[in-house]
């Protein structure tokens, strides 16, 4: 299901999570029966189910439903997806944005397709590394095309605004499959089209 409404969010779920964010109030020093807490839990509740709807979304499928057939054999490249997801390790955002590269064998898939695929994987509890390598496999397993290429450049909240408190700090990740992998002259390629600095 796709959680863009509030009356898209399961009632049963979000009572339940909001019994836990009532008491999470109250444990941080917090009175929860005060006038502008009263509905937070509510809230809280729909919020996270919200930011972590990926989990009910499937990136083959997403991809499955506009392939078609192509002999096209050249790079085709989606740069600077936005994204946003959770570090599963302190529950706080991290941002960014996607870079991602594919070279065609048979099939091309919606543009539209591309960014989708991040988003389903950004709305889950992650860690960049494994995000990153999500999008590279799904769009390899599901489309087999010569070579994926998959570059994440975030912002980490958890170390912004607590820990070592580096607010200007951007995390790199990548992952390559096929020619990406194996020819640098096509990795050099995709890099110097969206910007990057890996080589």
């Amino acid at each position: 299901m796709a959680y863009n409404k509030i009356e898209d969010f399961d009632p049963d779920i979000t009572a339940q999570l909001a019994v836990h964010y009532k008491e999470i109030l109250r444990l941080i020093g917090e009175d929860n029966t005060r006038e502008g807490l009263l509905k937070t839990p509510d809230r809280v509740a729909r919020s996270m189910q919200f930011l972590t709807k990926g989990y009910d979304e499937d990136g083959a499928e997403i991809l499955r439903k506009a392939m078609f057939k192509e002999e096209y054999k050249q790079m085709v490249v989606v740069k600077d997806i936005e994204l946003y997801s959770m570090c599963e390790h302190h529950l706080l955002p991290f941002y960014g944005k996607a870079h991602v590269a594919y070279i065609p064998n048979g099939y091309i898939t919606g543009l539209s397709k591309i960014a989708r695929v991040v988003e389903t994987y950004a709305r889950r509890l992650q860690v960049q590394e494994r995000l990153t390598v999500q999008i590279r496999d799904c769009i390899q397993n599901t489309l087999n095309p010569l070579g994926v290429a998959v570059v994440i450049e975030a912002s980490h909240m958890c170390m912004q605004i607590r820990g070592v408190q580096k607010q200007h700090s951007v995390t790199t990740t990548s992952a390559f499959t096929g020619a990406f992998m194996k020819e640098s002259k096509t990795r050099s390629e995709f890099l110097t089209l969206i910007g990057a600095k890996l080589q």
